[in-house]
């Protein structure tokens, strides 16, 4: 069930109102932190990963050791972005049904007309997007995306990491993929994906602002809070389906005994 308090409902009418807003929890904590995990994760690695490929800053002094530093805090960042990235996939099972990986692929019919929604909302042939608690369905795919390409980047990373200094468990999990795939290909599918994140990032905040500013539903700021204000009748469908997909259709028996 989600989480909602309401405590100055009124009596009558007004409370039963299909179209008064009702705040609903709908990202827990662990999923925030995991949002501004890979953020403050990605931004440090993007920094430093462009520092690395491409040295900007000119160090004084005998004792200047900035590429060192840089390459330090790129590789201690990489493994902070596993360390979220391995409980935000656990979390795909844990979580609420916002969290939880069913609603993030299309597998319903609705979820293919919120997928179909979004695409003609962002083509400018619809005017508001497509009612949602959670992500709708384009934005959940373009997540998948994303953490898939975070999967790559850390696999890439581990690969370059294990060729410089890492250990014989290092070694043994990744150590065999150079002999597959040049090294040089693997540093270019790196270093490319650093520019995939960066376009992202941009269009990411540009949506969020766009969808919050015309669903009016603290859209933006529920990523901090973890709340959102959606007109009752949403929350009461959502978990209507949510009812719906845990307990099944009705069997043959259950509906000859309902007539």
């Amino acid at each position: 069930m989600a989480t909602l308090i309401n405590p100055a409902a009124p009596a009558g009418y007004l409370a039963r109102d299909p179209d008064r807003i009702v705040p609903v929890y709908a990202w827990e904590l662990p999923v925030r932190l995991a949002h501004w995990g890979l953020v403050i994760a990605l931004v440090v690695l993007t920094i430093t990963g462009s520092y690395m490929h491409d040295p900007y800053l000119v160090a004084h002094g005998e004792r200047a050791w900035v590429m060192g530093w840089m390459r330090f805090i790129h590789e201690l960042s990489g493994f902070f972005l596993i360390g979220i990235f391995v409980p935000r996939v656990y979390w795909f099972f844990a979580g609420n049904r916002w969290a939880q990986w069913r609603a993030w692929l299309p597998l319903t019919a609705r979820q293919w007309t919120s997928f179909k929604s979004m695409v003609a909302y962002y083509g400018f042939r619809r005017r508001k997007p497509f009612d949602e608690i959670g992500h709708n369905s384009l934005a959940a795919l373009a997540y998948i995306g994303v953490f898939s390409l975070v999967a790559i980047e850390f696999l890439t990373g581990l690969v370059l990491f294990s060729v410089v200094e890492g250990g014989p468990v290092l070694h043994f999990l990744v150590g065999w993929i150079p002999r597959l795939v040049d090294i040089q290909w693997i540093r270019f599918v790196h270093f490319l994906v650093m520019f995939i994140f960066v376009g992202f990032l941009i269009h990411h905040v540009y949506s969020a602002v766009l969808v919050g500013i015309a669903e009016k539903n603290g859209e933006m700021e529920s990523i901090f809070t973890g709340w959102k204000f959606v007109p009752r009748h949403l929350l009461e469908e959502d978990e209507a389906r949510e009812a719906h997909a845990i307990e099944g259709p009705p069997t043959r028996a259950a509906a000859k005994g309902k007539r």
